[in-house]
């Protein structure tokens, strides 16, 4: 139970550092959605549609339209037509979209680092 414990607030405490760096760095305030759309189109495997996200994030492609119109305003990521199906639209993450998320990941590897090497001495 300790470890449970234990990784649980290792866990939040990587959030919380990636958090509080998207609070302090000016960056657009993404809603949780948002950033799981993001993280989706960038760590998954392409192609990403507004179906595909609806389905691998169990939420409704209402939903999913309007984080990516969000996305879009703020730069993170485009609507682009899919060269071999033209009736296919595929939701792409920008360059900008990248330097986004690099910030985040840079805030939490030290936090993440630290937990692992804690959890490998339980």
């Amino acid at each position: 139970m300790a470890a449970d414990s234990v990784s649980q607030a290792d866990a939040l405490d990587v959030w919380r550092a990636v958090t509080m760096q998207a609070v302090r760095g000016g960056e657009p305030d993404l809603t949780t959605r948002q950033l799981a759309i993001l993280m989706t189109i960038t760590l998954g495997s392409p192609p990403h549609t507004v179906r595909g996200l609806s389905q691998s994030l169990k939420i409704g492609k209402p939903a999913v339209t309007r984080s990516v119109d969000a996305l879009e305003r703020h730069g993170l990521a485009v609507r682009m037509e899919d060269e071999d199906d033209a009736r296919s639209v595929l939701i792409v993450r920008t360059a900008r979209g990248q330097r986004f998320l690099a910030t985040l990941a840079a805030a939490g590897a030290p936090r993440a680092a630290e937990a692992a090497a804690l959890m490998k001495r339980i």
